[in-house]
């Protein structure tokens, strides 16, 4: 789903929200049942792709942790409904790329110790969930992703796939795009569905744009 730069989004006084955000906010870009809805599809499309393979899922924390759980909660669903059973693991990773509102120049990978999935991966399949947070990066220098995927690389998977809830839109574009994503948005900072600005607003369920009060406010 591509939403265009012109896309004024919903006023904040149709939703419910937190009320320690109020004054922090433009606007919702994208509530929380569109979202629900989008990952329940993305889901049936996973199912469809993956054939007999178990999976490994790799949630990137923290921003990715709901979109993770949603998009989990609903191929266990499928799975369910159907003859073939999916037999599902789920590990985490936490990478740190952002100060403020402003992408740092070195990412740091942090988290479980990925060697424990040696001999492991060789025959599953691994998918990403990645959070907003990184799809500037994808969608610009690749840089999140390359360092990423060329770490699980070492631990040669049988296969790799990409899930990301966004995909922002940059000035400078490096063509790559997730296997499965949600949404194409315009290059803004959002927060809310656990993804955060500074560790705030991943208790807002919409997807919101921050306003230079919240930036300000809760700048570090």
């Amino acid at each position: 789903i591509q939403i265009s730069d012109n896309w004024p989004g919903y006023s904040l006084d149709l939703f419910t929200y937190p009320q320690h955000y109020y004054g922090d906010l433009e606007y919702v870009l994208i509530p929380h049942g569109i979202i629900v809805d989008r990952t329940e599809r993305l889901a049936k499309d996973i199912v469809q792709d993956i054939g007999d393979n178990d999976i490994v899922v790799l949630c990137v924390l923290k921003g990715g942790y709901k979109f993770c759980a949603d998009l989990v909660e609903h191929i266990k669903n499928l799975s369910r409904n159907s003859e073939r059973f999916i037999s599902m693991k789920v590990d985490f990773v936490r990478l740190k790329s952002y100060h403020n509102d402003q992408s740092m120049q070195d990412m740091q990978i942090m988290g479980d110790d990925l060697s424990k999935l040696t001999g492991k991966v060789s025959f599953l399949c691994f998918f990403l969930t990645l959070f907003f947070m990184f799809c500037e990066d994808i969608v610009g220098t690749g840089r999140t992703m390359k360092v990423l995927l060329n770490t699980i690389e070492n631990y040669k998977p049988k296969m790799i796939k990409v899930a990301s809830l966004l995909v922002k839109r940059t000035s400078q574009p490096d063509g790559y795009r997730p296997d499965y994503y949600g949404f194409e948005i315009p290059d803004l900072f959002v927060v809310g569905y656990a993804l955060d600005y500074n560790e705030h607003f991943r208790d807002l369920n919409h997807i919101c744009v921050i306003n230079d009060h919240g930036k300000a406010k809760y700048r570090v």
